[in-house]
């Protein structure tokens, strides 16, 4: 199976919302990143709009060749501004004010009340349903019982692991959860925090079909351009998933 990039371009609104001006444009990077070779996009629409606007949906989902998945809160407000926008992909992510970005999974099991009608909701829409948990395998199951499409599985315990720390156990953690969602017929996706250092572990996890990456990625680009950062993505996650 071939393992697939989404680039996340969240950062480079965050950018542009700074100085409240229409530059950089996300739309853009969206386009330099798809030409360079990524295989999805994906944004994060907030409730606070701290970055992606809707006009950045609308006008990605009118522009883009490759899938639009826009992460977002199981609310009825943020359903309102992303169901006609009938992006490829929803992933249902857990949302604090307070965050400088999205910490830890969704809690399927706690929530699986709430978030048993906003999974049929967007698939009655004609949208693909991705949950972003923890590799726990409860919260897998979880998934599968409320017909999710897909989980991304959080690598952000991971990424965070100290340089000289031994990661086995965090990727044992992900290679079970993958493993699994794949048994119970789940796309498995996985991602935060990777990055060319630490990517490659994860994308030799077999059942993985795609790895979403934003911060890291927009971080080098600044160094070396986007389309630059997107290649040497691409190539590392090749190196051991050609």
């Amino acid at each position: 199976m071939n393992l697939r990039l989404g680039v996340n371009v969240d950062h480079v609104a965050t950018l542009r919302q700074a100085r409240g001006g229409h530059e950089p444009e996300p739309v853009a990077a969206a386009l330099l990143a798809q030409s360079a070779g990524a295989h999805g996009i994906t944004v994060h629409i907030r409730g606070d709009r701290r970055h992606i606007q809707e006009r950045d949906l609308r006008v990605l989902k009118e522009v883009l060749a490759v899938p639009l998945n826009v992460e977002c809160a199981a609310t009825p407000e943020a359903l309102e501004a992303v169901i006609p926008i009938k992006p490829s992909w929803v992933t249902l992510v857990p949302e604090s004010r307070e965050e400088l970005t999205t910490q830890g999974g969704l809690d399927a099991i706690f929530l699986q009340g709430m978030l048993k009608p906003v999974v049929r909701e967007l698939r009655g829409a004609g949208i693909h349903v991705s949950l972003f948990v923890d590799p726990v395998l409860d919260q897998v199951k979880m998934a599968a019982k409320l017909e999710a499409d897909a989980v991304e599985l959080n690598t952000g315990t991971y990424s965070d692991l100290p340089m000289d720390s031994d990661p086995s156990l965090e990727l044992g953690r992900l290679r079970d959860a993958a493993r699994l969602a794949s048994r119970l017929g789940l796309r498995a996706l996985a991602g935060h925090g990777l990055n060319l250092q630490n990517v490659g572990p994860v994308a030799a996890i077999p059942e993985l079909e795609e790895l979403n990456i934003g911060h890291s990625l927009i971080g080098r680009a600044v160094l070396v351009g986007l389309d630059r950062a997107v290649e040497e993505m691409l190539t590392a996650m090749g190196e051991v998933r050609p």
